[in-house]
């Protein structure tokens, strides 16, 4: 990849080549400057010079020029990798996408609520790789590990609750991608956030938890919603309002923060519970507890900036210049005829 610190110099090449064309044109005439010259004077002016010979010469200083001016332009070329040594851990978002974070008693709603939190948390991270998982009834990893903290929020801002068309909540399903992702056997310096609204439809979540704890990772969980519950809205396909979402026989569905399995979940895997409710800041607690945790040095290697290559050119420029100096433009004599 190659840039400048200067190009407006390079506009300059712009009136160069148009003079170049024209110089071109006129040369393709013979020496317009003898026209009305009588032959013999041309041809005792002529009898030495070669006109290709003259050309060259001429594309020779042409080139030394525009080389000079492509120097001045400070070419920079990003070719050289650097070691970047980090302090941070590994973080991954597990994020709760079933139709219940559709619920509005935390506004706007549970998932857009949890999604501006975490958003806070990224924006505030230094140096700590950051990774996503989407779950439902199953788990993926959505986002692998990165330091692109850009790219993150990008990946964040566009989850919604109709990524995973299996419904229901796995809390465990979400641990066990998560420890998947870590492919070092010490999983010390590695921290998963679990965020739900506590509907665990499989109950195996903290066995899980004591098992990844024993290998040194933390799990802090967060609550999304509130005790009293919400109404899951449900969009009509015919009708623009919104409809909410009924059991089998016909009745209205709250659902309802469960912190009970939440809480059970911090405390088997050595981490903290906080919630995502209407305060604001719900992310400092956890921002907070990742900034107390010990940092591992990371060695990685990121392209250092570019690197100014000007003396390439200002060199190939006076090599040509020094030659369109020392090129002759007279014929060569035949010693056979002297």
């Amino acid at each position: 990849m190659i840039a400048f610190r200067h190009p407006i110099f390079l506009l300059i090449l712009i009136p160069i080549a148009g003079l170049m064309l024209v110089w071109l044109a006129q040369n393709r005439k013979r020496t317009p400057w003898l026209k009305g010259s009588s032959a013999s004077v041309q041809k005792a002016l002529l009898s030495g010079l070669d006109e290709n010979r003259k050309k060259r010469k001429g594309w020779f200083f042409a080139f030394s020029l525009m080389l000079l001016i492509f120097a001045v332009s400070g070419p920079q070329i990003g070719i050289r990798l650097s070691p970047v040594e980090r302090k941070g851990i590994d973080l991954v978002f597990a994020i709760d996408v079933s139709n219940s974070m559709n619920a509005e008693d935390v506004k706007p709603s549970r998932l857009e609520k949890a999604k501006y939190e975490i958003s806070q948390v990224i924006r505030r991270l230094k140096g700590d790789r950051v990774a996503m998982i989407v779950y439902a009834g199953v788990s993926h990893f959505y986002l692998p590990l990165t330091t692109d903290y850009e790219a993150a929020q990008l990946f964040l801002e566009n989850i919604d609750t109709g990524m995973i068309p299996t419904q229901g909540t796995s809390l465990s399903s979400a641990l066990n991608t998560a420890i998947s992702g870590f492919q070092e056997e010490s999983q010390k310096h590695k921290v998963v956030i679990l965020v739900s609204d506590g509907e665990d439809h499989e109950g195996e979540a903290v066995a899980i938890a004591e098992k990844a704890t024993k290998n040194g990772m933390t799990i802090h969980t967060v609550g999304v919603g509130t005790l009293k519950g919400s109404l899951i809205p449900v969009p009509h396909q015919r009708e623009n309002n919104m409809q909410y979402k009924r059991d089998r026989s016909g009745k209205l569905v709250t659902t309802m923060l469960n912190e009970g399995i939440l809480k059970d979940l911090a405390e088997a895997g050595n981490g903290i519970y906080t919630r995502f409710d209407n305060r604001q800041g719900g992310f400092n607690a956890l921002l907070n507890a990742v900034d107390d945790m010990e940092k591992k040095t990371f060695k990685t290697f990121v392209y250092s900036e570019f690197e100014d290559r000007y003396q390439i050119f200002t060199a190939l420029s006076m090599l040509f210049w020094i030659a369109g100096f020392v090129y002759p433009t007279s014929r060569k004599r035949n010693h056979d005829q002297d």
